[in-house]
This record gives structure tokens, sequence and C-alpha cells, in this order.
């Protein structure tokens, strides 16, 4: 079997394999950090339903090439799911990014419907907290693919995670029995 000098470049060091371009490509991703949103906006309740989604610029492909004389190999990362971490022990994962509450759009639902697709009830006040609030973190899952050259591959998966504090509060109701 013979197999041939790889290609050089000048001044005889030899180019680098689609393979290695990619993963240079790869460390040139600039994934964006998730902008974490919820309803209710600034202080949860506690069995009122939150809603919860990141902002949607921030959730699309993501490209970067990297090329030499005569190969170019791009990697591209594709967002797939959303962990959660609720603070209170819970946590949710969404398939997307979820769905923003718009109020405007809500009027004929109920202040308690639930999220179609992202969504979290808290049970306990975060009360007695730090900051008397949960600290909450969205994780991005990122899968990450290449091609060029005729090539093609997958990285493993990247991650990307923002962190929030969510106040959660008990409304008491007292029945003077009139």
């Amino acid at each position: 079997m013979w197999i041939p000098d790889a290609p050089q470049q000048e001044g005889g060091a030899p180019q680098p394999t689609p393979a290695q371009l990619a993963q240079m490509a790869r460390d040139q991703l600039r994934l964006p950090s998730p902008e974490i949103e919820s309803s209710p906006a600034n202080e949860q309740l506690v069995g009122l339903p939150t809603w919860l989604w990141l902002d949607r610029e921030g959730w699309g492909s993501v490209s970067a090439t990297a090329s030499v004389p005569g190969v170019s190999v791009t990697a591209t990362a594709r967002p797939v799911s959303v962990d959660w971490a609720m603070g209170d022990g819970n946590s949710v994962t969404c398939k997307g990014p979820g769905t923003p509450y718009d109020a405007m759009r809500q009027k004929q639902a109920s202040p308690s419907s639930t999220s179609p697709d992202c969504g979290h009830t808290y049970r306990t006040s975060s009360a007695g907290q730090p900051d008397n609030a949960y600290p909450v973190s969205a994780t991005v899952h990122w899968t990450v693919t290449w091609a060029g050259a005729g090539e093609s591959g997958e990285f493993p998966g990247l991650t990307t995670t923002s962190d929030a504090a969510f106040r959660v509060a008990e409304s008491q109701a007292l029945n003077t029995g009139r």
C-alpha cells in the first residue's frame, strides 16, 4: 500500500487535515449566552405556573470557518435543548427555547395557565434563601457538526449557561367569614 506524503504548504510544513481545520473552526465558534426570560417577570408566586424561555435571537445556528489555501472547513453549532435548574431542588428540560408569554394574546387565558412547552411551578417560597431568591440557571446544549474538503463529522456537544435569581412569594388568604 502506497501512501502519498501530505500536501506541503510554502516553507515545507504539511497542511492541516480537514479534521484539524474542523477543530480550528470549532475553537472559533462564539456561542451566545442564554438570556433568561420568565413570566411572571419580577416575582414568582407559589402555586402559579412560571413560564420559562430564552431570547429567540440567541437560539439559532452559529458557524465558523477555518481555511488554508484550497481547503475550507465549517463547524456549525445548533442548540437542541435547555436544562433549567430551578433552585428549589427541581429541574426542567425543554426541547427548545420555550414559548414567550405574550400578555396581549393571553388576556383570555387564566393567569394560572401553564406554558405549552417550558415551565415550572414553585411549591415553596424563596424566603430564607440567600437574598430571599432561588438561584436559577439555564444550560443550553449544542450539537456541533463540521463539513469541508469532502469530509464531515461531529464533535462532542458544547454548552452555554446563564444564571438568574427568582424571588418566589407566598400569597396568604384571610377568610373573615363575612
